[in-house]
C-alpha cells in the first residue's frame, strides 16, 4: 500500500490509519542529500534532501512495518544522548503549517522532521507469534489484486517446477484473524515420513486495506536446503504471477525489484 501525505486531510488519514504509531518502534532512519553541480559556479550546490524512517507497530490484531519517506526535508533533529533511545514510540505528533508537513516522533523532539511532502509505504500481516531463534526466514508479499494464489495453484506450480508436495492444513482457531483465508504447511515429497518435518509454513490473507491479499512465508525451525528451495521457489512463483511489495525483515521491496534484490542468505527473524 502506498499513499501520498500532502495536505490536512491526508495528514488526519495517516494518524487515523497507524493510529499515530502508538506504542510501535523506529527500526531504521535513513538520510540522504541530492547535489547539482551549478555550471556558473563549478560548484556543487544542495539540491534536496530526503529522509526515510521505518516503524513496526500493531493495531487491530495487524502487525505492520511502515515507510515514511520524507521529501523536501528543510529541517531534521536526530539527538539522542546519555543513553536515551528516541526509538520506542508512545504517539506521533503531526501538522501542517505554512506548507510545511512537520512530524514529531517523539514527545521530546529527539527524533523530528519538517519536510514539504511525505509517502507511505506498508506491508501488513495478522500477528503471528514472535519468531524464536530456530525460526530464521520470513517472507510477506501483499498485493492490490483482487485475485489471490489458491493451495491447489501452488501445489501444481511447485509440481511443474520438479519440486512436488504435500499440504498439510492448519485448522484455524475461533479466535484467528477474520482476514486469514487458508494457513497451513508445505512439505517437500522428499520429506515426507519425517516425524519432525515442518517444511514452510503459508498464510493467506485478505482483504486488507482495500481490495487485495497477503501472504505469509515461514520456517518454523531450522532452515535446510530443501525447505531453502521451496520457499525460494514460493517467492518467485508468487512475484511473477502477481504484482505487489515483498517485505523482508524491515526491508519493504518495491513492486518489480524482488529478483534483483534477493538473497535468501539475509532472511532472518523479525517481530511478525
Amino acid at each position: 500500500m502506498k499513499y501520498q501525505v500532502v495536505n490536512i486531510e491526508d495528514v488526519r488519514w495517516l494518524l487515523g490509519h497507524t493510529g499515530g504509531f502508538r506504542s510501535g518502534y523506529v527500526t531504521d532512519v535513513q538520510v540522504s542529500k541530492r547535489r547539482l553541480l551549478d555550471e556558473a559556479s563549478g560548484r556543487e550546490v544542495l539540491a534536496g534532501t530526503t529522509v526515510t524512517v521505518v516503524i513496526r507497530y500493531r493495531i487491530r490484531q495487524m502487525a505492520r512495518v511502515a515507510k515514511l519517506t520524507m521529501t523536501g526535508v528543510t529541517d531534521f533533529s536526530m539527538f539522542e544522548q546519555e543513553g536515551a533511545d528516541c526509538s520506542t514510540l508512545g504517539v506521533i505528533q503531526a501538522e501542517l503549517t505554512d506548507g510545511k508537513l512537520r512530524f514529531w516522533f517523539d514527545p521530546q523532539g529527539e527524533l523530528y522532521v519538517v519536510c514539504e511532502e511525505a509517502q507511505l509505504e506498508e506491508v501488513a500481516a495478522p500477528s503471528l507469534e514472535p519468531l524464536s531463534l530456530e525460526q530464521v526466514a520470513q517472507w510477506t508479499f501483499q498485493s492490490g489484486m483482487p485475485d489471490w494464489p489458491s493451495v491447489t495453484w501452488l501445489l501444481a506450480e511447485l509440481d511443474v517446477a520438479g519440486v512436488p508436495c504435500t499440504w498439510r492444513a492448519t485448522v484455524l482457531s475461533p479466535g484467528s484473524h477474520s482476514a486469514i483465508q487458508w494457513e497451513g504447511d508445505l512439505l517437500p515429497a522428499s520429506m515426507q515420513g519425517a516425524g519432525d518435518a515442518t517444511g514452510v509454513h503459508c498464510m493467506l490473507y485478505g482483504p486488507l486495506d482495500g481490495p487485495g491479499f497477503g501472504v505469509v512465508l515461514r520456517v518454523r525451525g531450522l532452515q535446510d536446503r530443501r525447505t531453502g528451495q521451496v520457499l525460494s521457489l514460493l517467492a518467485d512463483l508468487i512475484v511473477q504471477r502477481f504484482s505487489g511489495q515483498c517485505l523482508v525483515g524491515n526491508t519493504i521491496i518495491p513492486d518489480g525489484e524482488w529478483q534483483n534484490w534477493k538473497s535468501f542468505g539475509q532472511l532472518r527473524g523479525a517481530d511478525g
